[in-house]
């Protein structure tokens, strides 16, 4: 996949957080070599995203790429932000599957409070 395909879908998904009244923390956050695409505030909500683009000739559900060894990274990431801030709130996180298709038409699919933490909450 492009690397400006991905930074297309981040964008989206990132408008599509803001019109919810979202405010964006940060975008593309690094701790180590794990990533956190999209990092969000929504009320007292933090909400970490996991953005997947794809186009309609590569195909495949976003949704699935999110494995067990991705979740473990994405575990790691959300600790170091959540060292980081030095604080405890509830956390949130998403996948957000963006498809852009041949004509230019794009859906976007989130998919809200995906089990990443299991019982240990930050």
């Amino acid at each position: 996949m492009p690397a400006d395909l991905g930074a297309r879908g981040e964008r989206l998904a990132e408008e599509h957080y803001r019109r919810q009244g979202g405010r964006c923390l940060a975008a593309n956050w690094r701790h180590g070599r794990d990533e956190l695409d999209l990092v969000f505030l929504e009320g007292e909500v933090l909400v970490f995203v996991e953005v997947k683009t794809r186009t309609a000739e590569i195909g495949g559900e976003g949704y699935w790429s999110v494995n067990r060894r991705k979740k473990r990274a994405l575990r790691r990431a959300a600790a170091g932000w959540m060292r980081q801030i030095g604080g405890k709130c509830h956390t949130r996180f998403d996948v957000v599957e963006v498809l852009v298709c041949k004509k230019g038409t794009v859906r976007l699919l989130q998919h809200r409070g995906e089990v990443l933490f299991g019982r240990r909450r930050f």
